[in-house]
């Protein structure tokens, strides 16, 4: 009889879960969703549809999304494989970045307090030199935004490139390459990633070294004038004559911890520098936030999954890919994902 009930409860509890999932919400159409949230809690989420660059914000820990604005249009806008709008919140402010074809960084910044977008000047100061279209944002808590992107500019090849704003963000500083491979280039279709704590500067790339595609850590004490030498990630090695297409994610704590998660070959793997990686999942298109307890999200053929590395559970959101997740106000995870040709979101 106990054998029994424990049949039924367990059924009963996998049908739970399904009914959660099965509660996804969708926006409009569109592709590539990137989140951030600010000092007051608001959530906000950014997409791509065609050419036009949507953003959705919600004031209720993502449970709706009434007020979904346009904020601009960017001709021949590079969309898809982790090419898109990128996002990152300040105290007082937003900022998008996004790439177009051609190879320009076009800006984007949101005032918190009159709640309007406007458009400032290009971050790369050389015409032309991202046609890649893989770039990351960051923000820090005194309105100073980050950049990193693929840059070929001078020889062609593709460099690690960074930038930071000047004047609440209104301009950049002069780009400068963060990092240039000795074997001429970094891995040319990985989204770089960038993370800030105060002056800590932290930049995350797929290298290419002697025919290696590992990731690699760059690091900066002095608010990105300079950068420490590069950093392997992991102890293993990936010999790879193509692109994995698959850039990781980085996150740092208010105490400068680092944490990582990245792919190699057909595993996710978690580390933090100078430590050995932990394998999570098979899986691929990882990424990671909450740096006080990190969440890890990764596409498992289309079904996606979410592990709190700290609670160590594994958690379903749905199907689809390029999956992302962010930390609510109350506690939840809430995650917004591709799911045929819309932008899919649920709490967890």
């Amino acid at each position: 009889m106990k054998t029994f009930y424990k049949i039924i409860l367990l059924t009963f509890f996998i049908s739970c879960i399904n009914t959660i999932f099965a509660q996804q919400n969708k926006l409009l159409s569109g592709q590539q969703p990137q989140l951030s949230i600010d000092n007051s809690g608001i959530i906000r989420m950014v997409y791509g549809e065609d050419d036009k660059i949507y953003c959705a914000s919600s004031k209720d820990n993502g449970q709706s999304f009434p007020d979904i604005q346009l904020v601009a249009t960017v001709k021949d806008m590079h969309l898809g494989m982790s090419r898109g709008p990128q996002l990152a919140s300040s105290k007082n402010y937003s900022m998008i970045a996004a790439i177009d074809k051609k190879g320009s960084v076009h800006i984007f910044k949101l005032s918190h307090a009159t709640g309007k977008w406007m458009q400032t000047r290009l971050a790369n100061d050389v015409t032309n030199s991202a046609p890649e279209g893989l770039m990351n944002i960051a923000a820090d808590n005194n309105d100073n935004f980050y950049a990193v992107w693929l840059d070929i500019r001078a020889d062609k090849k593709n460099k690690i490139c960074y930038a930071k704003t000047t004047s609440q963000g209104s301009s950049w500083t002069k780009n400068k390459m963060a990092y240039i491979s000795p074997d001429k280039t970094v891995c040319e279709c990985c989204k770089p990633s960038i993370a800030v704590n105060g002056s800590k500067v932290f930049i995350q790339f797929r290298n290419w070294l002697n025919g290696s595609r590992d990731l690699y850590l760059l690091s900066s004490d002095n608010g990105g004038n300079t950068f420490n030498q590069s950093v392997k990630l992991g102890n293993g090695t990936w010999k790879l004559k193509g692109c994995p297409m698959d850039g990781g994610g980085l996150v740092v704590s208010e105490k400068n911890e680092v944490t990582t998660v990245w792919r190699r070959k057909d595993k996710i793997y978690y580390s933090k520098p100078g430590e050995p990686e932990i394998e999570i999942a098979t899986g691929r298109n990882c990424s990671i936030s909450n740096p006080r307890q990190p969440v890890i999200t990764w596409q498992q053929g289309d079904n996606l999954k979410i592990k709190d590395v700290n609670k160590g559970d594994i958690l379903e959101a749905g199907k689809g890919a390029f999956l992302k997740s962010i930390s609510t106000k109350d506690n939840k995870i809430f995650c917004a994902w591709e799911t045929d040709g819309h932008i899919a979101f649920a709490r967890m």
